[in-house]
């Protein structure tokens, strides 16, 4: 898909992970009007992605985040905010009909009670997780669902462009790094501690 308008190369990047894999979990499950979302971890690169988009899906978004992040959260859209640093999500009474863990640090296990009846568990990583979903597929009325391999499909890259030119989405940008970086900017983002994306510039007049 074309650059849209108006957008740096540097912006552009931004754009093409995080969204797309929200897209791909977000595209196992039904979301729209009416459909109550969590998302964990809505401050990094899959969850400002999976909170903005679930909002052009008509969904109310409970983003759950740190103390640093809840004014960007709310910034993106979010209808709720936790701060996972004050409360815990599982232990508050509320179930969702969905839970994206954006940040791969959750376990299906240990908050399928905040799912309503019939809801589902969206993960990004852990192999109990995906094991899970092969279960849960035959047992229980709560799911594990997930999109393996994850896809890369030219209609998601046209809908975050449509999205990005109405001004409906914007990709969160932590820092930037020059190439000759990348051991600095790979060692900044395993620190878990980034916002949104990090990215790197390639000069290509050098």
């Amino acid at each position: 898909a074309h650059l849209p308008v108006g957008m740096t190369f540097e912006e552009a990047a931004a754009v093409s992970d995080g969204a797309i894999l929200a897209l791909n979990g977000l595209s196992v499950v039904t979301v729209g009007p009416g459909t109550r979302l969590l998302v964990y971890g809505a401050s990094g690169a899959i969850g400002t992605a999976g909170l903005q988009l679930a909002k052009h899906f008509g969904a109310h978004v409970t983003a759950v985040t740190d103390t640093r992040h809840v004014d960007l959260v709310r910034s993106l859209g979010a209808d709720e905010v936790i701060d996972y640093t004050k409360e815990d999500f599982r232990k508050n009474g509320i179930q969702y009909d969905l839970i994206h863990d954006a940040v791969g640090k959750l376990r299906f296990t240990r908050c399928k009670n905040s799912l309503k009846p019939g809801g589902a568990f969206l993960p990004t990583d852990g192999f109990g997780n995906f094991a899970m979903a092969l279960w849960t597929r035959w047992f229980g009325d709560k799911k594990v669902r997930v999109k393996l391999p994850p896809g890369y499909v030219k209609k998601h890259v046209v809908l975050l462009k449509q999205l990005i030119e109405a001004g409906e989405y914007r990709a969160v940008i932590d820092r930037t790094y020059p190439l000759e970086d990348v051991v600095e900017a790979t060692r900044y983002v395993e620190t878990g501690q980034k916002t949104g994306n990090v990215v790197l510039i390639v000069d290509g007049g050098s």
